[in-house]
């Protein structure tokens, strides 16, 4: 599982000392987890999410789902497991398995796999209807095509290089009705049912999603003939010719640039002579980041936050382990008069990593700076709540950092299948997140609904969960002396779903929600800034 994510710990001496001794010793909470798991015919590495248990195996498509060898599967030393491994399995249910040591962990192994199918006619409009459920393939043509006389000019149906046909579907035939075709593969044969059905339709646009100055568009067109997209503002006469249009059989698509934000506009797609009916959008506006430079700060109590004192609750966009570190009087994330060179302000955010602790009994605890709230304390772990309000779709995080890279000399736990030694060098990390995260589900708040603590590595933000519909980050594995911008390319799932909350997370420690870095990681930022191009 890829992890990033940073937190501070929360310290407080009640729990290290209270409570009285037993005589009945009761056995240590180990968790049991998958370290690795590896696999015949993999399309890359098994992936292994420990919130949800699960392991996913990504097959090659001409990996028999039926039987997958799964070669070796580590986990926990000491720990079993009610499956026995090596093994083969069909895997086109879950595997479900217990690891045991002291206790039982209910786990689930599960394989994806894509398999590229596609059958494609001359003169064929937009993409063809694959069912793989119902075994069906359905190609369209225009009204004045004649049915009798139709040639395919690919189809496939199974597995790359694998595959067998028969009969072979080549060249003219007639599909006035239902062909039928044997497709056989790994020994197993399925009979699949091939129409060729005509439309009244020759263009039409199937996707148009505005962002604030880019828009994503797509149409159905006929193979074989000149496609593209024109668009305007609305009010002006003067067509424009989308550049770069790719196109792919009968569909094609292309990402308008330079729009204006909360701007209405036309479009209409065009294939040869026929055109599309005239489509309009809005372009969404460019929401920015509160106190993106850092200025605003304030102390409550002895507790130093990066908003002003007055501020509403919904209004404290930023915010710092500081409460759960000053519990032992120190702060791991202050403003320093140190902006970046052009700067109009004059601080900027110090990120330090330390150990915190009174009488030598504490907790590591990274530099950080985060979108959402601290909210509470509990024994040396804390609860944090991640994400503000958002529904803007940038493309990018700009800002300024500077970042001194110290050797780990705290080590708690490490993320699963990572190895990691003191003396090894720490590294820092910036990474922004969108996604539709909701607090019934993550344990938040409405405002910040991701939860997060640091005593349960199940709760720690997965940034390839299913709710995540952007992510980027900035790994910093050597020293930045001087201060240096940077731009987070956000890579998006999907260009049609709005995100609902932002995440924005700087930490000196790369590793510090597992209590592990260097106490002499620091790490400076400025100037933060959200790009829409």
């Amino acid at each position: 599982m890829k992890r990033q994510i940073f937190f501070c710990c929360a310290l407080t001496l009640a729990a290290l000392f209270g409570g009285c001794i037993k005589n009945d010793l009761p056995y240590p909470v180990v968790e049991i987890v998958f370290e690795a798991v590896e696999a015949e015919g993999l399309d890359g590495a098994a992936d292994i999410n420990l919130a949800q248990r699960t392991v996913t195996l990504p097959l090659l498509e001409t990996t028999d789902i039926r039987n997958v060898e799964i070669s070796q599967a580590t986990i926990t030393e000491g720990g079993s497991s009610s499956v026995a491994f090596p093994g083969t399995f069909d895997l086109r249910t879950p595997l479900y398995t217990t690891l045991s040591l002291y206790q039982d962990y209910a786990w689930s192994i599960v394989a994806t796999q894509t398999i590229d199918r596609y059958f494609n006619v001359r003169k064929q409009v937009g993409t063809a209807l694959i069912d793989p459920a119902n075994r069906t393939a359905t190609a369209y043509v225009s009204r004045n095509t004649d049915l009798r006389n139709i040639e395919v000019t690919a189809l496939k149906l199974g597995p790359a290089e694998i595959t067998a046909y028969s009969p072979q579907i080549e060249g003219a035939t007639s599909f006035e009705s239902v062909r039928l075709v044997d497709v056989t593969a790994h020994g197993r044969t399925e009979q699949w049912r091939l129409f060729v059905e005509q439309t009244d339709v020759a263009v039409r646009i199937t996707q148009c999603d505005a962002w604030a100055r880019i828009a994503w568009l797509a149409a159905d067109g006929v193979r074989d003939t000149e496609m593209g997209f024109r668009y305007r503002k609305k009010g002006e006469e003067k067509w424009i010719t989308a550049p770069d249009v790719e196109v792919d059989g009968g569909t094609f698509h292309t990402r308008l640039s330079g729009l204006q934000p909360e701007t209405q506009y036309e479009v209409q797609a065009y294939s040869d002579a026929d055109e599309s009916g005239i489509q309009e959008f809005i372009t969404e506006a460019e929401p920015t980041l509160p106190n993106s430079g850092f200025e605003t700060w304030s102390t409550i109590g002895e507790i130093l936050y990066p908003y002003a004192a007055d501020a509403a609750p919904a209004e404290r966009f930023w915010a710092t382990g500081n409460p759960g570190s000053m519990t032992l009087n120190k702060l791991v994330t202050t403003n320093e008069k140190d902006p970046r060179p052009g700067s109009e302000g004059i601080y900027c955010a110090c990120l330090r990593s330390q150990y915190v602790a009174v009488l030598g009994v504490g907790k590591f605890g990274a530099g950080n700076l985060f979108t959402g709230r601290y909210a509470k304390t509990q024994g040396t772990d804390g609860y944090v709540d991640f994400g503000q309000p958002f529904t803007g779709r940038p493309t990018a995080l700009r800002g300024w950092v500077k970042y001194n890279r110290g050797k780990i000399d705290h080590i708690k736990n490490v993320p699963a299948g990572l190895k990691l030694s003191k003396g090894d060098p720490d590294q820092g990390i910036i990474y922004i997140a969108l996604g539709t995260w909701t607090a019934a589900e993550y344990g938040g708040t409405e405002q910040s609904p991701v939860g997060v603590f640091t005593g349960d590595v199940k709760t720690f933000f997965d940034s390839k969960g299913k709710d995540v519909v952007a992510y980027g980050e900035l790994v910093m594995s050597s020293s930045i002396d001087q201060w240096q911008e940077f731009t987070i390319r956000l890579d998006y799932t999907s260009t049609s779903i709005r995100p609902t909350h932002l995440m924005i997370v700087c930490s000196a420690s790369r590793y510090g929600d597992y209590f592990t870095g260097s106490s002499d990681s620091e790490m400076w930022v400025d100037d933060f800034e959200l790009v829409y191009e």
